[in-house]
């Protein structure tokens, strides 16, 4: 059998037309290297997929931190109002030692007008 003769071939420089209408898929040094191409089209799709991963925990964890703001808001509310049963609870047992009893109406404010006649009289 007669070896076959390896012809030299000019390899055709890749110009960025070629990258563009994805004519540099068609060249023999992918063919020969197809392996690391799908190597790296498999991380980048992994990494791709771990980035929309940690965006949407990221937005898990933005929505928890506004829950634990409202819930912190309703915490403190419900302890000033605690606050203040307390004292009024401490009022009424001291007005009950002091024999005093709570109004059942509201005092009224009496307003009394001078007229100027009568402050020139005086």
């Amino acid at each position: 059998m007669a070896k076959r003769r390896v012809t030299y071939k000019p390899k055709k420089k890749l110009t960025f037309i070629d990258i563009v209408k994805g004519n540099f898929l068609n060249r023999d040094e992918l063919k020969v290297h197809y392996k690391y191409f799908l190597l790296l089209f498999a991380l980048m799709m992994i990494m791709i997929y771990s980035n929309h991963l940690v965006n949407q925990k990221i937005e898990i964890v933005n929505a928890l931190k506004e829950q634990a703001e409202e819930y912190k808001s309703r915490n403190a509310f419900a302890q000033s109002r605690l606050i203040k049963v307390k004292m009024e609870s401490e009022l009424g047992k001291e007005m009950i030692s002091d024999s005093l009893m709570t109004l059942e109406s509201h005092p009224h404010k009496l307003l009394i007008k001078l007229d100027s006649t009568d402050a020139k009289t005086q």
